[in-house]
């Protein structure tokens, strides 16, 4: 029995020398793609097929910049997203006289007000202060894209983050309110995309493969109580290892002898490491409820409150998901992203790979 699973293909420092370099562009003929990746992409992204091939290919290159320009840049990195309409890396800094190094390195330069460290602080502020938010705040965290935090409140309660803004003192301009339609919930319904079972009833979704067996949600063993993994097919599946929810969003399976995990996703996507993509890339998630969609990375280190408990440090998407997809893995090109967590009509969440591997003291299987 086979299990499938999410993909990758580490990003690359962009240091060279002490000086900031260009990365180049991989072969024409890279192996990104899969049966039913660049569909999904046309249908959700609004893409012809080549645009979907034109845009994996500099989304690759431009994560691959932006990741080591962020290296290299240190205090004076303000963040990154990429620009589906020149194909490029938008890396902002604090720093204008590093304006023209970023160029060199073959990103678009923005010079802004925060730091990526400043707004990740915010953020570390707010969460210190968590506790004493009412109930109408639904999350927050860093958005490239504004160079601000935003913090989410159910529509008509912005007084209610106005005050919560006031008792954490944080820098009120580092922060941009915006109001929800709907609090998120977590998917725990309990397949890479494969249904799996808990307790016989409940359904949630495969990430990725580890070399053990598989990462998912951590909501999925947390609210469940932990109950008997079972397959999509009835046949037992293996036993927990560590998860953790709330905090964190993260669990690992360790599958017995009668399963394989594969390095791929159950669609036949590679798996050829993981990444941490710019806010912008096109990413896809595979679940066992919606199956294949697709949208773009948002904004980052987001702070999620469920009525279960909060969330930290995950990201923000457009994908389209529910109930069950719980689990399932995000993948832009062929790396690895995130684990889906929750979220509500407009906007999905996912936890990061990384942490999940080092949460759970995993190895993600890659080809």
């Amino acid at each position: 029995m086979k299990i499938a699973r999410l993909l990758g293909a580490a990003a690359t420092a962009v240091m060279a020398t002490g000086a900031l370099a260009a990365t180049a562009v991989p072969a024409s003929g890279q192996d990104l793609l899969n049966p039913d990746m660049v569909p999904a992409m046309q249908r959700d992204l609004g893409l012809t097929h080549d645009q979907a091939l034109t845009r994996l290919k500099s989304e690759d290159v431009a994560n691959k910049v932006a990741e080591g320009l962020g290296a290299a840049l240190g205090d004076a990195f303000g963040g990154a997203t990429y620009n589906a309409a020149t194909g490029k890396a938008h890396v902002e800094t604090t720093n204008a006289a590093l304006a023209g190094k970023i160029r060199e390195a073959g990103a678009e330069a923005e010079v802004v007000k925060f730091s990526a460290r400043q707004l990740d602080s915010t953020v570390g502020a707010l969460n210190a202060s968590e506790k004493a938010a009412p109930a109408a705040i639904t999350g927050w965290g860093v958005n490239s894209a504004t160079n601000r935090v935003t913090l989410s409140v159910l529509q008509g309660q912005r007084g209610a983050a106005d005050a919560f803004l006031g008792k954490s003192g944080v820098d009120k301009s580092a922060v941009t309110v915006v109001e929800t339609a709907a609090q998120p919930s977590v998917y725990a319904n309990v397949r890479g995309g494969d249904a799996y079972y808990i307790g016989g009833n409940a359904r949630c979704s495969v990430g990725f493969s580890t070399t053990t067996g598989f990462l998912s949600a951590g909501h999925c063993a947390a609210l469940t109580g932990a109950g008997a993994l079972t397959g999509s097919n009835g046949a037992s599946l293996g036993s927990w290892g560590r998860y953790s929810f709330p905090t964190n969003d993260y669990s690992a399976v360790r599958t017995n002898s009668n399963w394989t995990p594969l390095a791929q996703m159950n669609n036949g996507t590679a798996v050829r490491g993981s990444s941490n993509a710019a806010t912008g890339t096109s990413v896809c998630k595979a679940g066992s409820t919606t199956g294949w969609t697709c949208g773009t990375i948002g904004a980052k280190n987001q702070t999620v409150r469920y009525s279960e408990g909060t969330v930290y440090g995950m990201t923000a998407t457009n994908v389209r998901s529910a109930a069950g997809d719980s689990g399932g893995g995000f993948i832009a090109g062929n790396s690895a992203q995130g684990l889906l967590s929750g979220g509500n009509t407009s906007v999905t969440y996912f936890f990061p790979i990384g942490a999940a591997l080092s949460g759970t003291g995993t190895t993600l299987k890659t080809s």
